[in-house]
């Protein structure tokens, strides 16, 4: 898995789930922060119709964090939302998952399992989404002759 995914993985857990993930790593690695967790804001942008014209959409508030582990990785965090904690955890993961030593035991431990849980979520949503359709081109409206 790449980078990116792994990074969209972690951002969309809940903080608990990265906070418990970080819990997991032993022995506790020591970092130093090169970004400090910061809040700001960003526009998000849309397409019309999902591909067409770009759009802004509105803006989101977004906290970010960058840390740099003794291994000498350097780990990138960013989180909607106002939560310095759970961006700066994201950034030390993800330093931790550059590193060889640590990537496999993080992988079967953290990503593949919020992966799952992720997809799960997912599907389960598609589904109740799936049984509102309503198919108007097989409704009879009804009338006799």
């Amino acid at each position: 898995m790449r980078r990116q995914e792994w990074l969209s993985i972690l951002a969309q857990a809940s903080p608990k789930a990265v906070a418990d993930a970080v819990r997991t790593v032993t022995p506790q690695p020591s970092y130093k922060l090169l970004r400090a967790p910061e809040s700001g804001m960003i526009m998000l942008r849309g397409r019309a119709g999902g591909s067409g014209r770009r759009f802004n959409l509105g803006e989101a508030t977004l906290t970010r964090c960058s840390v740099k582990v003794d291994g000498g990785s350097i780990g990138h965090g960013y989180v909607l939302g106002r939560s310095p904690q759970h961006a700066e955890q994201i950034a030390l993961l993800d330093a931790l998952l550059q590193d060889p030593s640590h990537h496999q035991d993080l992988w079967d431990a953290v990503i593949a399992p919020l992966a799952k849980a992720r997809a799960a979520e997912k599907d389960s949503k598609a589904r109740k989404t799936a049984a509102t359709k309503v198919d108007f081109f097989t409704m009879v409206r009804g009338e006799s002759e």
